[in-house]
Order: C-alpha cells, then structure tokens, then sequence
C-alpha cells in the first residue's frame, strides 16, 4: 500500500493543522515536527496512531485496518511503547539511486535487530513522487521508531554541564552497560555486524524511575563488520567510506589510516565505545579535549597517537580505574583492543564495585 496522505501540504510545511498519514495499512494523526534528521529537508514528526473500529459487512463492530495497535502487531519490547501511542515518523527526501540504496540498507539492517536498548524500526514505506518544478521522479522514505522525548545523552550531558553538574560514577556505568548491551547483540549475528555510528548524539535517553534508559539508534551506517583488506585499493575505499559515515571524533584509527593487509571487525564500536564512555565523563570525545589542548596537531595524528588527556574539571569525581577501562578500550591496535564480551565482563565487575 505504500503511503498516502490528507493534509499534504501541512505535513511538508508547518504542520499546523491535524493532518492523517498512512503508512502501509496503519493511521497516524501528525501533532508537531520534532526536528531535522540527515540530508536536507529530511524531518522527524511527532505522530499518534489512530486506532478504530470498523464495521463489518453486517452492520456490527469489526476489526478492521488499525484496530489493533502497531506496537501489538509487532511484538516490541514494551520498554520501547509510550503509553498514549505516539511515535516519531522519520521522513526521508532521496534524490539519488545511490541514497535510495542507503536508505533501502539501512532498512534491511534495522529490521533484524530486536533488542531493548536499540531503537526498533516499527514500519516503513518507501514511495515515488514527481520533482516540483521539472517533473523528475524522486523518492520518500517513511521510517516509524517508538518515540523518546527526553533527548540524547549528548543532550542530557550538554544539560547537565551547563548547570555545572555531571553523571555518578554508578550512573555512567549502568548506562554504559546496556549500550554494551545492544552492541553485542549486533555483534552477535553471524556474520557480525558494526554500527559504525557510537557516540551521544545516537544514544536515547529516557528516565524511567529512578533509572536511565538508554537505546542506541541511527542504524543508516550500520553494515557487517569483518572485511579482508588485502589491497592499497581496497584501503583506500575504506577510508573513503568511513569519510562519509562514521563520525570522525568517534572514528576508530584503522578506518582513518588502513593498512593494504588487514583484517578490519567489530572492534571499531569498541573504540568509539572507549570515546563515548569519555564523553559522559567530560562533555566530549577524548581526542576533541586533546585537540583543544594540542598546538597545530591535526585530528588523525592525535588520534593515531591514542595518548589520552583527562579533564582536570571533574576529574576528581571519578576513579582510576573508569580512566584505565577506556584506556584499555582505545587501544590503537585493533588486534589488541577487546571485543565486547571482555568490556562487559569488565564493566559488570565495575559495576558491582560501586553498586556498595
């Protein structure tokens, strides 16, 4: 069925009036834009799906398109369900065969991965539309995700900086641990697979009780992890890729310089794992800080080097050994640095010591 739409022009512009959107064969009522997502015009929208009864053939209530909520025909976790059925609706503009293959990727990928701290792609519809003004044939995509308002850990931590506060050491470990978590069930699958895309800015953050939730999300560079180098050719393709997909403070040092023999695999997410653990302690990627404090040193040489500098700020309020766990983790020899068994073994041992 694809999509279809009531209130076209309220969707694409303002969203000022209720407008309707099916997506496949469920309703969603548009509330509001949240906000930009990816290539320009791209937006997210605050959606509520809307659920009624239809008659059936002889005159008495039936099921019908929509009766039964989208999260119960889908199976999701419920600690992805709000409680009033809102979700966030990803609309996607594709200009290119080559994103329309991105995009058609990134569906394939997020659709295998059923896990509570990584973010389930609901539905989704992909749809041709003609070019405004020369008529030309593009495409939109539509992406449902359970919605999480409480923002980022990127958002949460640029928060609580400004108020001159910062996480518990308890805190940060127990959010670390359940994005260890997702991560190995992505590296879990036969093959493994990377996401590529670990930092704060792709980590949702929800309070639930006395608790943080965290979900990892954005799965558009997400891709199986273990690849043969064995030419300068093909080192040169790698890098060029990560270029343009994995952000460059969080980026693993074996995709900014790969050597013509490798043998490249999951452990990338364990350096920008390294890197993100970093950034809930002091508000920025190691190698952000360092590049702060360094004299004309360019980003890749820094790091190469992977000497990490702590924040004299609030350095005091966390241990040594939070410091020696991501060391440990940014290793700059991936044959050396852990794989995500080992930081959760380590992490749990952590955790137990400062749960007392």
């Amino acid at each position: 069925m694809g999509c279809s739409f009531s209130g076209l022009n309220a969707l694409y512009d303002t969203v000022g009036a209720a407008a309707d959107i099916w997506v496949n064969d469920h309703r969603f009522r548009v509330l509001r834009r949240l906000g930009d997502a990816g290539p320009a015009g791209s937006s997210v929208f605050l959606v509520k799906e809307v659920v009624a009864v239809a008659a059936a053939s002889d005159g008495t209530a039936g099921a019908g398109p929509g009766t039964v909520g989208i999260a119960k025909k889908k199976g999701v976790d419920p600690s992805h369900i709000s409680a009033d059925g809102t979700y966030a609706l990803k609309k996607v503009l594709i200009q290119s065969d080559q994103h329309l293959e991105l995009v058609r990727q990134e569906i394939k990928v997020s659709s295998q991965f059923s896990h509570p701290n990584l973010l389930p792609l609901l539905e989704n519809a992909i749809i041709a539309v003609k070019g405004v003004q020369d008529g030309s044939q593009n495409h939109e995509a539509y992406l449902l995700f359970p919605v999480h308002l409480d923002g980022t850990l990127q958002d949460v931590t640029k928060a609580m900086q400004e108020k001159k506060e910062h996480f518990p050491t308890i805190t940060i470990l127990q959010i670390f641990r359940q994005l260890c978590a997702g991560l190995k069930h992505m590296h879990s699958f036969e093959p493994p697979y990377a996401h590529n895309g670990v930092k704060p800015d792709n980590v949702l953050i929800t309070q639930r009780k006395e608790q943080h939730l965290a979900i990892l999300m954005d799965f558009e560079s997400a891709r199986p992890a273990r690849r043969a180098i064995r030419s300068q050719a093909e080192a040169l393709q790698l890098q060029e890729w990560a270029s343009e997909h994995c952000s460059e403070l969080y980026r693993a040092p074996e995709l900014w310089e790969c050597p013509s023999h490798a043998d490249i695999d999951e452990r990338t997410d364990v350096w920008s794992l390294g890197c993100t653990l970093y950034a809930m302690m002091y508000g920025k990627s190691p190698f952000e800080y360092e590049l702060d404090e360094a004299a004309g040193e360019s980003l890749v040489t820094v790091i190469k080097s992977a000497q990490v500098k702590w924040s004299t700020e609030t350095g005091s309020s966390y241990p040594d050994s939070l410091r020696q766990f991501i060391t440990w983790m940014l290793q700059p020899h991936p044959a050396v640095r852990p794989h995500i068994d080992d930081v959760i073994i380590h992490v749990d041992k952590l955790i137990a010591k400062y749960s007392t």
